[in-house]
């Protein structure tokens, strides 16, 4: 998966444009919640050397994944790393240069989606 087809498929799913709120970076994009604001996606454009890679730009997509366990297997498959300038224990980065799967990069997707919005108040015992 590329990144225009990322970005389609973020936008079908959940009707959500990419933001640049970086001043002077029209390049990277972040995914958030329209309700909580949260970032459940943030794309960027970055030298290949910064994970370990020969090439020189890569596309990349960071996502966040709440179960650790999960995420140090996904850090052991091709074309996902720790977290380019996130935090490791929550985030990881998927290659958008078609090394990772589309239907795992949907998955991924999704999952942050998931693990960032916002949680259904709680019932007050009164109710």
């Amino acid at each position: 998966m590329d990144r225009k087809a990322c970005e389609r498929y973020i936008f079908s799913q959940y009707g959500v444009e990419a933001d640049y709120p970086f001043e002077g970076d029209d390049v990277s994009a972040v995914f958030r919640h329209g309700d909580n604001r949260k970032w459940f996606g943030i794309a960027m454009r970055i030298s290949g050397s910064k994970l370990g890679l020969s090439s020189s730009l890569v596309d990349i997509l960071n996502v966040k994944i709440t179960d650790p366990v999960y995420l140090d297997m996904l850090i052991h498959s091709p074309g996902i790393f720790p977290a380019y300038h996130m935090n490791k224990k929550h985030w990881v980065t998927v290659l958008l240069d078609g090394s990772v799967p589309e239907d795992s990069v949907c998955g991924l997707i999704d999952m942050s989606y998931q693990a960032t919005m916002s949680k259904k108040p709680r019932r007050s015992r009164s109710d």
